[in-house]
Formats: C-alpha cells, structure tokens, sequence
C-alpha cells in the first residue's frame, strides 16, 4: 500500500456554502486575550465549525461530522468519522486549550483522507478514523488549559457530592500559565477519566489525587468517554487511542536541541507487573507491546526526514501512573496508546514555529495511521522504543 504521507493533492473547498447545518454558537463573547503571544495562526471555535462543515461537504459523504457533546459553556463538541476499516483510531486535540497544533493537523488530515486517490481510498478501507478536534471548547476560547466549570456547578449535578472536598484538579484561585482561575475557575479535563467507564462519582473519592482516577465530573470528559464507549460498542474495541498535547521547552537528552516533539506510550504500571498490581482487573486488556510499536512507528516516520528540527524527537518522562487521564484509562481498556507533546504552549510562544509544529504533528500520525492500515505495525520491534531518546530540562553542549 503506497503512504497517506504520498498522498499529493488537497480537496479544494467550495468557495460557497449551502444553508450552515451546524446551529449558530449562542454561547459568551471570547474572553479577552491573556498574554504577550498572537495566536491568530491557529484555529478558533467558530473557524473550526466552518472548517468542519466545508471537509464534510466537499467530501460527499466520505466524511460525517456529529455533534457528540456541549461543554460546560454550551459549545458543541465535534466527532468527524472517515474511513470504514475494521481497526479504529480515535484521536483527540485541545483537551487543554493552550495546545492548539492538534486541531489544525486534524483539518488537514482530514482533507487528505477525504481525498479521492487510490492512496486515500486504501486507507480508508482498512481504518476507521475518529477525530475529536478540539474536545474542550470553552478552553480553547479562552486560550487557557482548564475548562470553565466550578465546583459549584459539579454539586448542582451531582449532590451525592454536597459536603466532599473539590477535586485535586479544580483550580478557583491564583495565576496559572499567565491565566487567572480566580475569576474564573475550572478544572483539568485530562484527570477526570476513570478506567471504569460507567464509573458514577461518589463523595468518598475526592478530592483524589494524580495517582488516582478520575470522576467524569466535567461534559467534556463525559463526551470523550461517550465516543470511546460507543465505538467500543460497534466495533468490539477502539485499536489505537492518540492524544495531542503540547509541554513546555525541553531539549533531547544528551544534546543541545530543543525538542520538537515528545512521545509516550507509558501512563500506568503494566497491571501484569508487581508495580501495577492494583490495576489487575485490567491485566488481560492491557498491551504495552501494541503501544510501543505505534510509538515506534510515528519515530520512525518523523526520523525519516533527515538532518532537520523534525528528528528532534525525544520520550516523555516515564514511569507514570496517571489512571485518572484519558490515555491511562483507555490504555487499561484494552486500546494502543500514543501521546504526542509538541514543544511550547501558547502563553510561552504564541503560534510561534505554528507551520513546522503542525507538520510534525501530521507526519508523526501519518507514520501511525500507516503502520496501522497496512499491518506493518505489527512487525516492528517493541523494543526500539526504549531506544528513543528522553527529554531533558537542559541543554548538553
């Protein structure tokens, strides 16, 4: 099978559109922007609706756009499906709306898999694609990485927690990634995942904490969980589960270059493995193995490129146990896991290096969707993963 990366030629988008068939957004006015940093280079809600209406149009049914969900705020929340392939690969953007580089990869990718080619075709055949681009709205449009939530508003919808201290992950005070929660707070939507996903939120598990699960508490989280079990339903299992994030600026171990990318397939201790003992309900889902071999395929891809910014790749720190995120909790449900951490956040760079960042972020999932569609995932040695660089806090001249 010839690469998705081969594949040339973008859908041109109709100049013109018929009557929107997304509603209108009748949600607040955008909060005022925060920081020193433009971020206009990158996609905002009422860009990404249009954008997603204009893929679904010009693909002529190759690609379905639902509304799966509202944020806290009342934005729709949007899963785009291509592809009819019996392995599925769900991939989400903007669980922190700070992290934006996975929304615009997401668009584009979209337009090239909605491509008529033999290329695009064969892809499509042996995956199904879901994206859930910017799954925390209301973040987005604040630029921030919290959600817009208060503690308040979890009691008025689960008082089974009236009189339970607010979760670890709630923030209603102070300045944090140049935001102020104290005017308006919120809560970390990437640790409000559980493992049990029909899990309902009991008073005696807060306030919890990073080495516990989550609550499902936020709309966004619950969305995510809706998605992941409802292809779960149809398909038997979600295959490959991949999260774009963003991190800070780091440099890969034993060199002087800043990180372009960080990768991880490791959020919880193997529950085959002493260390992850109070995961064994789990065991005989759980697939470090797959995981590694996804993670080495989107290596392999982006090292391909040569002597350039895209071979600085690096590993994200491991020997976590982050259950309450949602790769922790997709990853103990049986799913191959993958998480991308672009270099910089907005409030540290702006949409600064936006172009090259986007680009690595669509070569490093075009190395995985290929793996995936022509099976050759599963000849790669799990083992080349620890051979991947790690991320270092400081330069080595």
């Amino acid at each position: 099978m010839k690469k998705l990366g081969s594949i040339v030629g973008i859908l041109a988008l109709c100049v013109s559109l018929a009557v929107p068939v997304f509603a209108a957004d009748t949600t607040d006015i955008q909060e005022p922007h925060h920081h020193d940093y433009s971020i206009s280079g990158f996609t905002n809600y009422g860009e990404l609706q249009k954008k997603l209406q204009q893929i679904e149009k010009s693909s002529k049914g190759i690609v379905e756009v639902k509304v799966v969900g509202q944020s806290n705020k009342g934005r729709d929340i949007y899963k785009a499906t291509v592809g009819t392939g019996d392995q599925v690969i769900l991939i989400q953007s903007e669980i922190h709306g700070n992290e934006k580089t996975g929304t615009v990869a997401i668009l584009n990718l979209l337009e090239k898999l909605s491509n008529n080619s033999k290329q695009a075709r064969e892809i499509r055949e042996e995956v199904t694609l879901v994206f859930m681009p910017m799954m925390n709205p209301d973040a987005s449009e604040g630029d921030k990485r919290r959600n817009s939530m208060t503690w308040d508003e979890v009691i008025a919808k689960f008082p089974q927690l009236n009189g339970a201290s607010p979760s670890w992950n709630y923030l209603n005070r102070g300045i944090s990634q140049s935001y102020d929660y104290g005017k308006n707070p919120g809560f970390d939507v990437n640790r409000d995942f559980n493992p049990d996903l029909n899990y309902i939120p009991r008073a005696e598990d807060f306030p919890g904490r990073s080495n516990t699960a989550g609550w499902f508490i936020t709309p966004e989280a619950q969305t995510a969980r809706d998605v992941y079990k409802s292809l779960k339903e149809d398909y038997g299992k979600v295959d490959v589960f991949i999260d774009l994030h963003h991190q800070g600026m780091y440099y890969v171990a034993g060199t002087a270059n800043d990180v372009t990318l960080s990768l991880s397939a490791q959020f919880v201790p193997d529950p085959n493995t002493p260390a992850g003992e109070k995961y064994a309900q789990y065991k005989d889902n759980y697939n470090y193995d797959f995981s590694r071999q996804l993670n080495v395929a989107a290596y392999n891809e982006l090292k391909s490129y040569g002597n350039s910014p895209f071979t600085n790749i690096s590993l994200y720190s491991q020997g976590l146990d982050l259950p309450g995120t949602a790769l922790g909790s997709y990853a103990l449900n049986g799913s191959g896991t993958v998480l991308f951490e672009v270099k910089g956040q907005t409030q540290m760079m702006g949409h600064k290096e936006n172009g090259r960042l986007v680009k690595a972020v669509e070569r490093g999932l075009t190395g995985i969707i290929d793996a995936v569609a022509d099976n050759s995932v599963k000849n790669l040695n799990p083992e080349d993963y620890e051979n991947i660089p790690l991320t270092s806090s400081r330069p080595t001249n």
